[in-house]
């Protein structure tokens, strides 16, 4: 059994694996393909899972309103790894998705030990300014932290009324000793992901968070807290049939006229009311049916004083594995290229960096590379390398043995510096615009 960690520094490798044991589908180019110019990390696999990530493709197709919420941990410098998000986040915001950057300081405060303060500074100087440079826009986009806004703590207490110590203990493996801070940050990121569906910020729709894999215990709590607070279920029966049921005791007859009404208005027919089962079976519907009809109940729950939250799609990408061949850390310059560095270091660390190289240039020549083991190659996949027959052919020259080791570091070197140099110019513009993206 993997267990996932959102605070451990593990490196997860076997992804098919992790999607087998915790129910992530596989991102295929059936759920990519038809986007508006995918993205490189897209198009590459790596994004390589997701959950429900149909709901957001629909809402794209259908120019319906839709949401991006993602979060940054003000815990140290940021590197490549952290700019993946980031592009993520941007790519959508170009297609249309209304952004929505949560600073992470309490989180900061209960699992990494700097004070509000110290992680508000942090994040301003050194992430939102980032990400300002890399093309972040302030048009349907907002930054906001935590700790000042009132309803994302609100909902992390309400919502926190059907979760239990069993169900935090098996999701996140918490102990006698885990301090208390600790154990409410995972409600406040469920209400970093929901409160962007109340009517204060544009009310229930389809909402994406894009992670790595280390965060998927958040995803799957925040789907349960969302689905425990709905007033109807829609189902599969055993008897193979689509119901609709009242999950409360109280309106059930006008739930039921809403059930009825929503399901007209999608065009069904078929319909067989039982009041005493608080239920409504829709004869003509099918399996594939079930998100849209449950989405379309979504909007009638407010009128009800239901919260009628949809609940969040998400995506997962892989990590970007650190130049020293372990995970890319904060922790461990050595491993990782920042966003803060000079070319010269960059540079340094590139020319010591792990590669798919064999040991002599002889057998380089003669049994070819390994680019799927270089540390090198990464950076040309994740990072520097736009054109994807510019790296096809990167990848078979390694693999023939035409390309040594050297010329791809001299590369890559280049590649980096001319990339920090432009970014240090734009971060330092952007310094003068960070207050215009926060909004309380």
């Amino acid at each position: 059994m993997v267990e996932i960690d959102p605070w451990s520094s593990t490196t997860y490798k076997n992804y098919a694996r992790l999607r087998d044991e915790f129910g992530i589908q596989e991102f295929t180019r059936q759920l990519w393909g038809d986007l508006p110019h995918p993205h490189r990390l897209l198009r590459r696999g790596v994004v390589f899972g997701h959950r429900d990530f149909g709901r957001i493709k629909r809402a794209i197709k259908n120019k319906q309103p839709w949401a991006i919420l993602t979060g940054l941990m003000p815990s140290g410098k940021m590197h490549l790894g952290h700019k993946m998000v980031i592009e993520e986040v941007i790519y959508y915001q170009s297609i249309g998705a209304e952004i929505f950057i949560a600073v992470a300081d309490i989180e900061a405060f209960a699992t990494r030990g700097f004070t509000l303060n110290e992680a508000e500074k942090l994040a301003k100087e050194e992430y939102i300014a980032n990400y300002i440079a890399l093309g972040l826009k302030p048009k349907n986009c907002q930054i906001y932290f935590q700790s000042k806004r009132k309803e994302v703590k609100d909902l992390a207490y309400l919502l926190g009324k059907k979760v239990n110590w069993s169900q935090m203990v098996a999701t996140y493996g918490f102990s006698g000793s885990t301090n208390m801070s600790h154990i409410f940050s995972p409600l406040i990121q469920t209400g970093d992901i929901l409160h962007v569906q109340l009517e204060k910020y544009g009310g229930v729709k389809p909402t994406l968070v894009p992670v790595g894999v280390d965060q998927d215990p958040h995803l799957r709590l925040c789907r349960d807290i969302a689905q425990a607070h709905r007033l109807y279920n829609v189902n599969l029966t055993r008897d193979g049939r689509i119901g609709v049921f009242v999950k409360v005791d109280r309106n059930v007859d006008d739930l039921l006229d809403a059930a009825e009404n929503v399901a007209e208005t999608m065009g069904f027919k078929e319909l067989e009311r039982i009041t005493e089962y608080k239920a409504l079976y829709i004869d003509d519907a099918k399996v594939d049916d079930i998100e849209k009809l449950d989405e379309s109940l979504a909007f009638r729950e407010t009128e009800f004083g239901g919260y009628g939250f949809i609940p969040p799609s998400s995506t997962y990408h892989r990590f970007m594995t650190g130049l020293t061949g372990e995970k890319m850390s904060s922790s461990k310059p050595e491993s990782a290229i920042f966003l803060s560095d000079s070319p010269e270091d960059a540079k340094k660390k590139i020319l010591n960096a792990k590669t798919g190289g064999r040991v002599t240039l002889e057998e380089q020549r003669k049994l070819g590379g390994e680019p799927d083991k270089c540390m090198v190659y990464e950076l040309f996949l994740y990072h520097l390398i736009e054109k994807d027959n510019e790296l096809e052919e990167i990848f078979n020259s390694c693999k023939n043995g035409e390309l040594m080791c050297g010329t791809c570091k001299k590369k890559a070197a280049s590649l980096i510096g001319e990339f920090l140099e432009d970014l240090r110019e734009k971060r330092e513009a952007a310094k003068d615009l960070v207050e215009e993206y926060i909004v309380d």
